[in-house]
């Protein structure tokens, strides 16, 4: 069954997208829930008109996302964490959400559901790297450091 999209959805599409779902999926979560329309042959001629007119803000957004990537790309990131008597191993890990706030504490707007480290999470203290969405069609690598307290 096809669908669009009304809002962004992991793993399945963004917003105002026209996708193909098995019809549970469709009728018992996604159209109840608010998530989805079906995609009958006048919503989809209406949602080709919208995106017609919104192109040259996405062209914006998209523009304004590249410099934000290349800021992120520069940007030296450490972040303290306690550790163990060795000093290598962390109590807990670094999470993408902490890493998300750190960011956003250093004035870059990262929503966490976008922020995804190398193999999960950070649990020693080292280099690391993490993927960041910051646009459908924008993502970066960033650098971070994790440190002893």
């Amino acid at each position: 069954m096809e669908i669009i999209l009304k809002r962004d959805i992991e793993n399945l599409g963004f917003k105002d997208e026209v996708v193909t779902v098995k019809n549970g999926y469709a009728r018992n979560f996604l159209i109840p829930k608010g998530y989805a329309t079906m995609a009958t042959p006048s919503a989809i001629k209406v949602l080709e008109e919208n995106l017609r007119q919104r192109a040259k803000k996405e062209e914006q957004a998209i523009n304004e996302a590249k410099k934000n990537a290349e800021l992120l790309g520069e940007a030296e990131v450490k972040i303290k964490a306690k550790t163990a008597e060795g000093g290598k191993k962390l109590f807990g890990s670094i999470t993408s959400a902490s890493l998300a706030d750190k960011l956003n504490e250093m004035g870059y707007e990262v929503d966490k559901k976008f922020v995804s480290i190398n193999g999960g999470s950070a649990k020693a203290i080292g280099e690391y790297e993490a993927v960041i969405r910051l646009h459908r069609e924008v993502t970066t690598t960033v650098n971070f450091s994790v440190i002893a307290e």
